[in-house]
């Protein structure tokens, strides 16, 4: 069986030194290079783009989102698809990745998770199912040196929910205004603290009952996994803009 190769932008991070080591376990996948500044690895590192001289059928993006236009000019160039888990980029960022849709298979994600993107649509078809009489609510929890709150992940689950409320308005702090919940809101609320990995819960109440929804990271082995799971996606579909919600629709 044929490996794939991946190159590992950003190499060297948690989550780069992670997918390395998985791959490496792997009968399926090899990691042929990696991009970074610095790092020791059982593979060759470049310091950019330009200078990267192995072969290679997908990347996997775990550096930093002003990468994205060194990124994608290399993949467009030698014709690679991505698989890009970083985030905060900017709109001309964004549109480079769109742009570089156009030429191959991109897939960006900011949550890698198998489960959370199942938990996405999970969430999508309680919210169209239950209607609007029932309130929700988004608690998510993480570790106590995470600096954004709240996180993406408890955006794109909000954001999941939102795809059937369209008129929703999402609420993060009930402490500065004294006033009845409203029927369009989404409380989103942040728990920091210890090493909680990632912990989500959306909740559904209703009159006289609670449907929760939940996901609990035990390890970053799982977004990990997830970024394997997109490059082989990537690696044997044509180009396109894809998420994460379309490996689990493959796989489901």
């Amino acid at each position: 069986m044929k490996q794939i190769r991946i190159l590992l932008s950003g190499c060297s991070g948690r989550l780069g030194s992670v997918i390395a080591r998985l791959a490496g376990e792997s009968d399926e996948f090899t990691v042929v290079g990696g991009v970074d500044r610095v790092g020791n690895a059982d593979f060759p590192i470049f310091d950019s783009f330009d200078k990267v001289d192995v072969e290679c059928d997908v990347i996997i993006d775990v550096s930093h989102h002003t990468v994205a236009p060194a990124l994608t000019e290399y993949a467009v160039k030698k014709g690679i698809p991505v698989v890009i888990c970083t985030t905060g980029h900017t709109e001309d960022e964004e549109a480079l990745i769109r742009r570089a849709a156009e030429k191959v298979a991109v897939l960006k994600s900011r949550n890698m998770s198998l489960g959370i993107n199942l938990l996405m649509e999970l969430v999508r078809r309680t919210a169209a199912t239950l209607g609007e009489g029932y309130d929700i609510e988004i608690v998510e929890a993480h570790h106590s040196k995470k600096l954004d709150a709240p996180s993406g992940t408890a955006l794109m689950l909000a954001d999941a929910a939102r795809e059937v409320r369209e008129d929703a308005e999402y609420i993060y702090d009930r402490q500065s205004v004294r006033r009845e919940r409203g029927r369009r809101e989404i409380g989103i609320h942040s728990v920091r603290g210890g090493t909680i990995v990632g912990e989500h819960s959306v909740i559904f109440a209703g009159l006289d009952e609670v449907i929760t929804l939940s996901h609990s990271a035990g390890s970053r082995d799982l977004f990990a996994s997830g970024a394997i799971k997109a490059a082989k996606f990537v690696a044997e579909t044509g180009a396109g803009f894809y998420t994460m919600s379309d490996v689990v629709a493959a796989l489901i």
